[in-house]
């Protein structure tokens, strides 16, 4: 009788449906684990020129070498104190995006260098976690070789992971951490809600771990209205630092647009920040 019964079951065409659904969604998560790379990263490989014009007077394209060979492609704009701002940037696009942000920055007084990580902005090779993090290495042990001044590192939403690791490989004199995550896991499985996203992702960036072996000055901030990394995940990145640290939510403002909706409250948050940890006049 149960026998019957079980195979009325498996030959009904609603159990049919269901058996063709999971092989289906089996081999949409084996494509995914293969392909996640080019779901993950989102880069813009196109060679980006130096900026021209008086206002960008002095900024230049400095093309440095990783490890593993491939060639990175970089902006270097010293400025008046002896500070310099170590930008990783997000996940989409390239540095030639960021150029107005770069310039507020800059009008400060600071230094700034930005680096296009492998497959960004003309750099060779193709994004990864590990990669990124050479990447960044390489560009800290070039100015600590070719320049005089303190080092900031200032993450941009991916690149929150990128500066945290490399605080902790080279400890900077400050850190800035903006539209951040504690893990990369987290993002992906808020991105991909039906997936078991956190279990595949290979690239994990998994930063709160981190934070507590990172003692030097930390500044966080966060859009109350980000789509992409929702505030919690940003906050849960400063829960995990270390004093001294500063919390600086932006009102209204979003992933991508801190600067323009923070205006000048943002620059003047982040100037006093500096100023009141690296001792600058």
């Amino acid at each position: 009788m149960l026998d019957n019964l079980m195979n009325f079951f498996l030959r009904h065409p609603f159990f049919r449906i269901l058996r063709i659904l999971a092989v289906l969604y089996v081999l949409l998560l084996v494509v995914i684990y293969l392909f996640q790379r080019k779901l993950q990263y989102f880069p813009d490989s196109s060679i980006v020129p130096t900026p021209a014009g008086n206002e960008f007077r002095g900024l230049e394209t400095i093309e440095l070498v990783a490890p593993d060979g491939v060639r990175l492609a970089n902006w270097y704009w010293p400025g008046r104190l002896p500070t310099t701002l170590v930008i990783f940037h997000g996940n989409a696009g390239h540095r030639g995006h960021r150029l107005e942000w770069l310039a507020d920055l800059h009008r400060l007084g600071y230094g700034t260098f930005i680096l296009d990580y492998r497959g960004y902005g003309g750099s060779e090779g193709s994004p990864s976690e590990q990669g990124l993090y050479m990447d960044a290495e390489t560009v800290i042990r070039w100015l600590k070789v070719k320049t005089n001044t303190q080092l900031v590192y200032f993450g941009e939403s991916l690149g929150c992971g990128v500066a945290v690791e490399a605080a902790c490989r080279i400890p900077p004199e400050t850190l800035i951490l903006q539209s951040g995550f504690a893990s990369g896991g987290d993002v992906a499985q808020n991105a991909y809600p039906f997936l078991p996203a956190r279990w595949l992702l290979t690239d994990r960036y998994n930063s709160v771990s981190k934070m507590q072996t990172i003692h030097c000055p930390v500044l966080v901030i966060h859009g109350d209205q980000d789509s992409i990394i929702p505030m919690r995940f940003g906050k849960e990145l400063f829960d995990s630092a270390n004093e001294p640290k500063a919390w600086s939510p932006i009102a209204g403002a979003n992933h991508n647009d801190l600067s323009w909706v923070g205006g000048k409250e943002y620059l003047k948050t982040i100037d006093a920040f500096l100023r009141q940890h690296l001792k600058l006049k």
